[in-house]
């Protein structure tokens, strides 16, 4: 809220790289390459190389390719990796970062979501990002929690609101990515709304919300 005084306020911790666990996925860091191999076999999915569209990166012509740029990226200082590795295959499927960490003002970011064919729109990949965003939102007491993508993503901006994100504009010709303009779309969540999206999170999440063949009864933006 504009004008809240934050006479208690005190800057926050990062977010440090532990396994985040929930009850369909687990959110492994990625600290050494571990779990490239199976990410390169989970990407390989998609031949056409569509997860890689907006992305400043990829596709890659073969695995040594995506090993060298990935471990180039992982160890880029600010960006906290994690691997969604879900329960039903303990293989990492896809990586999402928490980035941009402003410890001083409670602000932090997510992004490079990369989520193989499988992973797309699945339970585990939704759980996964709840994660991360209950890790600085709740867990560690960030005041908000950014997402931002190339605004010709309808699916990143889709994913965006139903997460609970909300769309704050356009920044034109913000960056420059392969070679063409990108305007971007910025959304966010900020600390005052996390209580109450948690709770819708977690009625969605809870196993009564699904049938027996694991799909949702009531959708997540029902809730």
């Amino acid at each position: 809220m504009t004008g809240r005084r934050l006479s208690d306020w005190t800057p926050r911790p990062g977010p440090g790289r532990q396994i985040l666990h929930g009850r369909t996925v687990r959110l492994v860091p990625i600290e050494d390459e571990a779990p490239l191999g199976a990410l390169w076999q989970a990407f390989s999915a998609d031949p056409e190389g569509a997860i890689w569209r907006y992305l400043p990166y990829g596709p890659f012509p073969d695995e040594a390719a995506f090993r060298q740029a990935a471990a180039r990226l992982h160890a880029t200082d600010g960006l906290f990796f994690h691997a969604f590795v879900p329960e039903r295959s303990s293989r990492a499927e896809g990586v999402a970062a928490l980035m941009r960490i402003d410890e001083a003002n409670g602000v932090g970011e997510i992004g490079h979501v990369c989520f193989s064919p499988r992973l797309q729109g699945t339970v585990e990949a939704t759980e996964g990002l709840f994660l991360l965003m209950d890790r600085l939102l709740g867990q560690l007491g960030y005041r908000r929690l950014e997402w931002k993508c190339n605004a010709a993503n309808a699916a990143s901006r889709r994913a965006a609101e139903r997460l609970g994100f909300t769309f704050e504009g356009i920044f034109r010709q913000h960056l420059v990515v392969k070679g063409e303009n990108r305007d971007t779309a910025w959304f966010s969540v900020i600390d005052g709304e996390w209580p109450a999206l948690r709770a819708r999170f977690e009625r969605w999440l809870d196993p009564s919300n699904f049938d027996g063949e694991g799909r949702q009864i009531k959708a997540l933006r029902a809730i």
